[in-house]
């Protein structure tokens, strides 16, 4: 057993809880868009609005939630917030049973998962924080948490494809009810950490969005990646959200192949996890952070080009491309902004982030059917796909392109080639390449459903 969960009890129920839910969440991605594609037959605009919907929240609702969950314990706001999870998935094979499952609930339960989601991962983000105390203990936390989440993405649509095509796909929903429920019965056994700070009553909600706002705005360093975040997750959950649509009526494959496929793919963020840290420490942090974001942006245009036969399996060899580049940055990027973001700042900067990053994932995801329904899928697929590329420019214009390593802390304005301000440290240093623990993951999480979604 790794050091890390042998030692840490909290940390590993935290682990294993997380790690069941999000293999929960991974079939779901796979079941839901089966269940609208197949079962209720709904058009190729519905399926990719089920995306819009999950992640519409993160734009209504992301800039309070960090401000929000700053004012509440975080782990009391996690439990409730995966049994209220739990209880919305569990009404859909619920409705199916009594013959009134029908589109708009699926859009509403998708909606709905979505809030609680926002709310569930901003306190996640700052509760691992919390709880990995440590700083030679947060990035060797941050690659398991990242690398049992690309573990799970491979698992999960493989799982939820054969629990389809044996159950039908409004059963295999149970199992994402099933891991909201080990998730909570994990965070029982956690205490309380990072109750809510007493200054934030004193300061208006406006003012403490502005604050992460303005931090963001200001940054040299932390823009470009927000910017990237944002309109890369555009991209990719505009041809996701299409995926299993595309490779069920314009592909010809049935539910199960479409899980291997999809599977396969994710293979690619498991080798992320395990690299990201080992590209830092060889390359320097900058140029292994550059290097695997902008690397992994072409892969994507392979995945249109998928036809019966054995042109299929272009899906997960541009998949294995996009994801190998995304999770092995995001690795190298949430160590980096979690080191480098003030302390009084992080969960505001956090959530503000996370604003820009699946705020924009509901446009995509309504983009791509907009596309699809004038055009075609296929069409579709290329329009989202060849935008990725694209978006690689806000890294490579950016300050970022001259850093070999990264800083710990905000510097000068104008970073030098190899470090940024006062600090002689980088994230690469911090992470020193032992088989101790060194950082936590929290914000990326999310990206990791995405290829992802990345950050």
């Amino acid at each position: 057993m790794n050091g890390l969960l042998r030692r840490h009890r909290e940390f590993r129920l935290l682990w294993i809880g997380e790690t069941t839910s999000r293999l929960g969440s991974s079939v779901t991605t796979i079941v839901l868009p089966l269940i609208a594609a197949t079962t209720l037959h709904a058009s190729a605009f519905t399926v990719s609005s089920l995306a819009a919907a999950e992640w519409l929240p993160w734009l209504l609702f992301g800039l309070g939630a960090g401000p929000f969950v700053d004012r509440y314990h975080r782990r009391r706001l996690m439990l409730v917030a995966d049994l209220v999870s739990a209880a919305l998935f569990l009404s859909v094979p619920v409705a199916h049973a009594v013959g009134v499952l029908a589109s708009p609930q699926l859009l509403a339960v998708a909606f709905a998962a979505g809030c609680v989601n926002v709310v569930f991962w901003t306190a996640y983000s700052a509760f691992v924080v919390d709880l990995m105390t440590v700083p030679e203990e947060r990035a060797t936390a941050n690659g398991m948490l990242q690398g049992s989440a690309s573990a799970v993405q491979i698992a999960g649509p493989g799982l939820g494809g054969l629990l389809a095509q044996l159950l039908g796909a409004v059963t295999a929903l149970l199992a994402d009810s099933l891991s909201f429920l080990v998730s909570f019965a994990c965070l029982l056994g956690i205490r309380d950490h990072g109750p809510r700070r007493r200054g934030d009553s004193d300061t208006s909600l406006r003012l403490q969005i502005a604050g992460g706002l303005r931090f963001i705005r200001r940054d040299p360093l932390i823009r470009p990646l927000t910017l990237f975040g944002g309109t890369a997750n555009l991209a990719l959950v505009g041809y996701q959200s299409l995926l299993v649509v595309f490779l069920v009526r314009t592909v010809g494959l049935q539910p199960g192949r479409v899980g291997i496929l999809v599977a396969l793919g994710s293979c690619g963020g498991l080798a992320g996890a395990a690299v990201g840290n080992r590209l830092a420490r060889r390359l320097g942090s900058g140029r292994a952070l550059l290097l695997t974001k902008v690397g992994a942006c072409p892969f994507a245009l392979l995945i249109p080009l998928a036809a019966p036969g054995p042109r299929s399996l272009l899906v997960p060899i541009g998949g294995m491309g996009v994801g190998l580049g995304i999770v092995a940055g995001n690795v190298i990027s949430s160590s980096f902004s979690q080191a480098y973001t003030p302390p009084e700042l992080f969960n505001r900067v956090n959530a503000t982030t996370n604003v820009f990053n699946y705020g924009t994932i509901p446009v995509g995801a309504l983009l791509a059917g907009v596309v699809a329904t004038k055009l075609g899928i296929r069409e579709a697929m290329w329009a989202m796909t060849a935008l990725l590329p694209l978006t690689s420019l806000f890294l490579v214009a950016s300050p970022l392109r001259r850093l070999r390593v990264l800083p710990v802390r905000p510097g000068s304005p104008q970073p030098g080639p190899h470090t940024v301000g006062p600090s002689t440290r980088s994230v690469a240093e911090v992470d020193p390449g032992r088989d101790e623990p060194s950082r936590g993951d929290a914000a990326e999480q999310a990206v990791a459903r995405l290829a992802g979604p990345h950050e």
